[in-house]
């Protein structure tokens, strides 16, 4: 995910890029793993806008409006992830595209494809 959102940068397809997830703990901390791996990869960290809340998928969706100014984005995600950010991006009539790279394979894709049944579920009713 981290290599297509800095070839979307280096394209000049995006303009800047906001990372979203988890930070729940000080040992964890997702936003500002994936800033240092997009800076690894050239895009200038002033590009790169951390949101330190995006604890779900609905959360970022959410977010991304009220917080960041934003109802016009690529969504850069395994591709079932993609497919539910857009259907959640949907509701609020946001212009969301996804660009899907590869999900896992063997035991930890099945693991994810188990998972996302019951994250869609919970997508469907979050809506």
């Amino acid at each position: 995910m981290i290599a297509a959102a800095a070839k979307l940068f280096h394209a000049g397809k995006v303009r800047g890029i906001v990372v979203s997830g988890d930070n729940g703990t000080k040992e964890y901390n997702e936003p500002e793993q994936m800033k240092a791996d997009l800076v690894a990869q050239g895009v200038p960290s002033g590009f790169i806008t951390c949101d330190y809340a995006g604890f779900s998928t609905l959360d970022s969706i959410l977010r991304i409006e009220q917080v960041f100014q934003e109802r016009a984005y690529i969504v850069v995600s395994q591709e079932f992830h993609v497919r539910r950010a857009l259907f959640l991006a949907a509701k609020p009539g946001h212009d969301a595209v996804g660009f899907a790279v590869p999900g896992p394979t063997g035991y930890w894709g099945t693991k994810v494809r188990v998972r996302e049944v019951l994250a869609r579920t919970k997508a469907f009713l979050d809506v």
